[in-house]
């Protein structure tokens, strides 16, 4: 009997019949070697920053938490197209790992690279930190602008 869907689209079934697109698949179980405590902080290159991206009628902006980075430390790139944020937050020096209760917060190099809803103008990109919050304003490219040419006579 023909289900509900199967009237109203016309479809058949394939319920009970051999397809030549099925195969037998074994899976063979293996023994497990890893598990979260094998992931080692020295596999992790680089972290991924966190951001917060919106737009004004102007602008798009970007934000992100660099708390504990010196600016000499923060690099800001930016095209038309996409903006790339990189750094390194050192870790403090001093504590023995085995003085640690929690180890949570991120030390070491990290980068992020956002490809953007809206052609922006490279050239007048602005980043300010403030309180460890980095703020990039990035001016949308303005596609309406129109520019008159003065024509030189030769």
């Amino acid at each position: 009997m023909k289900s509900i869907f199967e009237r109203i689209t016309g479809t058949i079934s394939l319920r009970g019949h051999n397809s030549d697109f099925e195969e037998e698949v074994i899976v063979e179980e293996s023994p497990r070697e890893t598990s979260f405590s094998g992931w080692d902080k020295a596999e992790q290159t680089e972290g991924e920053l966190a951001v917060d991206v919106y737009q004004t009628n102007e602008s798009i902006i970007v934000q992100a938490m660099v708390a504990g980075v010196s600016s000499d430390e923060l690099s800001v790139s930016a095209t038309r197209e996409m903006v790339t944020i990189k750094g390194k937050r050192s870790a403090p020096t001093g504590i023995a790992p085995e003085n640690y209760f929690y180890q949570e917060l991120y030390w070491g190099a990290f980068s992020r690279t956002i490809l953007l809803p809206a052609e922006i103008e490279a050239d007048e990109v602005e980043a300010t930190e403030r309180h460890g919050l980095l703020t990039i304003k990035l001016p949308k490219l303005n596609k309406g602008k129109i520019k008159t040419v003065k024509i030189k006579s030769l």
